[in-house]
């Protein structure tokens, strides 16, 4: 017996389209060249954008190792040396006002 439905959902279509050819690295040297080519026009949205992009990178060029280790290895030291305060501090703050807390709650 067959089942009769009033709504019948579409099958799916297919997108066979298959580039011919793509280079990307062509198209990323094209859209370099036509922003070095925008920014020694005086375009302003193109110098915004180069100055945005060093904000981007953070501040170091690309490929340079060096000084992203060494940025890193300060941000860790610094790290260090604020837990070993946090703690020295903590440590001071048990041994001087603890037994005054406890005398206090014992009362």
């Amino acid at each position: 017996m067959a089942v009769f439905r009033f709504f019948r959902l579409p099958k799916h279509q297919k997108y066979d389209y298959i580039p011919r050819y793509w280079d990307p690295r062509q198209e990323e040297l094209d859209e370099r060249l036509q922003r070095i080519e925008d920014i020694k026009n005086g375009d302003a949205e193109a110098i915004k954008a180069r100055l945005s992009g060093g904000f981007k990178r953070g501040g170091y060029q690309q490929g340079n190792v060096r000084f992203r280790r060494s940025q890193a290895k300060r941000s860790n030291l610094i790290l260090l040396g604020v837990l070993v305060m946090l703690l020295f501090l903590s440590y001071m703050f048990i041994s001087v006002y603890l037994p005054e807390i406890a005398a206090a709650i014992g009362e």
